[in-house]
C-alpha cells in the first residue's frame, strides 16, 4: 500500500471536508407539506389507535413512523368554524365564523397559513370540501378546487356526481386524483404546500342511507357485527339536559343508529370510506416516491373534528365530551428518524402554527396556537400548557351552544344561554365522562377553579369585534290606552353599539329577577329571542309583568351586518318604576 506524505495527506482531508461542506443539506431545506384534512374523523376512528374495526394501514404507518398525538382536539367541534381555525389559527371566539355568518373577515384569512406560505415562495394546492366563506382563494392558492357533497342529491349522487376521464367516481378518489395530478406537476424549483380536504367520511344527511363508500371498500366489515355503543343505555341520554335531548344530537340518532339495520350500516359505511381515504393515502405516498420528494415531504393527517357513534343515543358532534372534540392528528416527517406518541393536549389551532414554523416562517402574533415541531424533533416532550379552551358558540336553535375547559384530568364545561346548566367530570377517574360532580361538595372548589379558568381564556381569546353593545339605558313612558287615555306604563330598552359594529342585524335581550340569574344568561321574565331589526332605541319590554319598586336586571346581545354574534353587555340594574342605577 503506497503512503501518502502527512501534508498531502492532509491536503486531502481537507478538500474532502470543503466538499462536503459545499453539498446541499437536505434537514436546511425547505420541505414540501401535504396536510390531509378527513371529515368527522374522530380520534379511534384509527388503527393505530386500537379500534378493530378501523382498517387504516397507511395512516397507521404514518402514525407508527412519525409523531402521533393521541390527545389532539378541536377548538370548536363543528366543521365551519373548525376549518377556520386551521386557517387562521385562531379560536371561534376570534374569527366568529359559522354556518350562518356572512364571509369570514379577509384581514383574518391574509395572514391564513397558505396566503403566507404562498408569498413566501411555497407553490400552494387546495382540493376538497374548503368549507369556510370566502371568495379569494387565488390569494392562497396557484391551484385549487372548492368542492362538497352535492345536496341537490338525496341518495348515494351526493357523494357519487364528479368524474374522471368520463367515469364517476368517489368524490374521495376524486380527491385523491387531484393529489395525484398536483404533485406530478409541482415545479421543481419550489416547495410545495397541498392542502388536501376529504369530504368523508361525512354522512349524507340528506339520504335515507347516510352513508356511501367506494367499491373497493365493499368486503370491509362483511362478516362483522359491530358492538352496540358504549353508553348507548337510555340512562345516558335521560341524563341531557331537555334542549340537548330535543335537538339535532338526537334527530340525527334517530337517521343512522336508532335500529340495529341503521346503526350495523352506518358504522361500517363509516370505516369503510375512512378506508378509502386510506387508500388514497398510499397513491399519495407512492407518488411521492416515484418523484423522488418523499424523503423532503411532511405529511400531516388530521380530522375536522369527533363525531357521536351512538353514544348517549346521540350523533353529531357540537358538545363538549371527548367523543365531540378529540381528533387523530398525525405528522410524519420523513427527516427525523424516530417515532414518537405524544400524550399532551393539543389543538387545531397549533397545526397552522406547525406547518409555517416547518417552512421557516414567523407565526403571527395574532394566532393563538403553538408549533409543534419541538414534538416532532423530539426536543420537546411536553408542553407548557395545562388547560385549553373548547367551545362551540353558534347560537343554533336546535344545537345548545356550549364553552368549557379541558386539563389532563379535569373537563368543565357550561351551556351558554343557562350557565347553570354545568357538568364536572374527573377524567382521569371517569374518562367516558359518566359520573357529573357538578353538584358533590366535595368537588366545589375545583368547579370554581374551571370556571374562574374558563371566563379567563374566554377573555384572552375574545377580540375587539366582540365588544358588547353599552350605554344601557331604560326608559319609563306613559301611553295611553284606548278612548278613555288611562294611563299604561311601558319600558323601552335603547343601547350604542361598540365602535367595532357596523352595523346591527339582530339583537337579544333578556331580563332577570335577580343578578345571578342574570350572569347566567336566565331571562326568567323576559327573553326576547333573537330579533331580526336595526333598532337599538326604544325597544318596548315584552315580558311578564314586573312588580312597581323591585330591582331587575336587563342586558343585550346584537348580530353584526354579517350575522356575527358579539357577547352580552354588562347587566343593568333597574327599578320597575324607572329609574336607572
Amino acid at each position: 500500500m503506497n503512503k501518502c506524505s502527512f501534508p498531502w495527506c492532509l491536503f486531502y482531508i481537507l478538500l474532502s471536508f470543503v466538499a462536503r461542506a459545499q453539498e446541499p443539506d437536505p434537514s436546511s431545506e425547505r420541505p414540501n407539506i401535504i396536510f390531509i384534512l378527513t371529515d368527522d374523523q374522530r380520534f379511534d376512528a384509527l388503527g393505530y389507535a386500537g379500534n378493530p374495526y378501523a382498517h387504516t394501514p397507511e395512516m397507521d404507518r404514518l402514525a407508527q413512523t412519525g409523531t402521533y398525538f393521541e390527545t389532539a382536539m378541536v377548538t370548536t367541534p363543528i366543521c365551519a368554524a373548525s376549518r377556520a381555525s386551521l386557517f387562521t389559527g385562531l379560536y371561534e371566539r376570534s374569527h366568529n365564523f359559522n354556518f350562518q355568518t356572512g364571509n369570514i373577515r379577509a384581514e383574518y384569512m391574509e395572514e391564513s397559513y397558505p396566503t403566507l406560505l404562498k408569498k413566501n415562495g411555497y407553490y400552494t394546492g387546495f382540493f376538497g370540501k374548503y368549507g369556510v366563506k370566502y371568495d379569494e382563494l387565488e390569494k392562497q392558492f396557484d391551484v385549487y378546487e372548492s368542492y362538497d357533497r352535492n345536496n341537490q342529491y338525496p341518495d348515494r349522487r351526493g357523494y357519487f356526481y364528479k368524474t374522471i376521464q368520463g367515469d364517476t367516481v368517489h368524490l374521495t378518489r376524486y380527491t385523491g386524483q387531484q393529489g395525484l395530478d398536483f404533485i406530478e406537476s409541482t415545479p421543481s424549483d419550489q416547495p410545495f404546500c397541498l392542502s388536501l380536504s376529504f369530504c368523508a367520511p361525512h354522512a349524507h344527511d340528506g339520504a335515507p342511507e347516510q352513508y356511501f363508500w367506494q367499491s373497493s371498500t365493499d368486503q370491509l366489515l362483511q362478516n362483522t357485527t359491530i358492538p352496540g355503543p358504549e353508553l348507548g343505555e337510555e340512562a345516558y341520554f335521560q341524563a341531557q339536559p331537555q334542549f340537548v335531548r330535543d335537538g339535532f344530537n338526537r334527530l340525527r340518532w334517530t337517521w343512522r343508529y336508532d335500529t340495529e339495520e341503521k346503526y350495523q350500516h352506518s358504522l361500517k359505511g363509516y370505516y369503510r370510506m375512512i378506508s378509502g381515504i386510506d387508500m388514497e393515502i398510499a397513491k399519495l405516498r407512492a407518488k411521492l416516491e416515484e418523484k423522488g420528494l418523499d424523503k423532503n415531504t411532511v405529511i400531516i393527517v388530521m380530522g375536522d373534528n369527533g363525531y357521536f357513534l351512538g353514544e348517549r343515543q346521540l350523533a353529531g358532534k357540537w358538545l363538549m365530551y371527548d367523543n365531540s372534540i378529540r381528533v387523530p392528528l398525525i405528522i410524519y416527517d420523513p427527516r427525523v428518524q424516530q417515532h414518537s406518541d405524544v400524550k399532551d393536549m393539543v389543538l387545531n389551532v397549533d397545526v397552522p402554527s406547525t406547518i409555517l414554523d416547518l417552512a421557516g416562517l414567523e407565526l403571527p402574533n395574532s394566532w393563538h396556537g403553538k408549533s409543534l415541531v419541538p414534538f416532532i424533533a423530539g426536543k420537546n416532550r411536553h408542553f407548557d400548557r395545562d388547560t385549553v379552551l373548547i367551545e362551540h358558540i353558534w347560537e343554533f336553535d336546535h344545537i345548545a351552544p356550549s364553552e368549557g375547559v379541558r386539563t389532563a384530568d379535569w373537563k368543565y364545561f357550561r351551556y351558554v344561554n343557562d350557565k347553570r346548566v354545568e357538568e364536572l367530570y374527573h377524567l382521569k377517574e371517569d374518562p367516558k365522562e359518566t359520573h357529573n360532580l357538578i353538584n358533590n361538595p366535595e368537588y366545589q372548589r375545583t368547579a370554581s377553579v374551571l370556571r374562574d379558568k374558563t371566563d379567563e381564556l374566554i377573555a384572552r381569546y375574545s377580540n375587539k369585534y366582540r365588544d358588547a353593545p353599552s350605554q344601557l339605558s331604560v326608559d319609563l313612558i306613559n301611553m295611553p290606552k284606548n278612548e278613555a287615555e288611562v294611563l299604561e306604563t311601558q319600558l323601552e330598552f335603547s343601547w350604542q353599539l361598540s365602535e367595532f359594529t357596523k352595523k346591527q342585524s339582530a339583537y337579544q335581550i333578556v331580563v332577570s329577577s335577580s343578578e345571578e340569574l342574570s350572569a347566567t344568561n336566565t331571562g326568567d321574565l323576559w327573553n326576547s329571542g333573537q330579533v331580526r331589526s336595526a333598532a337599538s332605541t326604544q325597544v318596548n319590554y315584552a315580558g311578564n309583568p314586573l312588580e312597581e319598586g323591585k330591582t331587575y336586571y336587563w342586558k343585550v346581545r346584537i348580530w353584526d351586518e354579517d350575522n356575527r354574534l358579539v357577547d352580552y353587555s354588562k347587566a343593568l340594574k333597574f327599578t320597575a318604576k324607572g329609574s336607572e342605577d
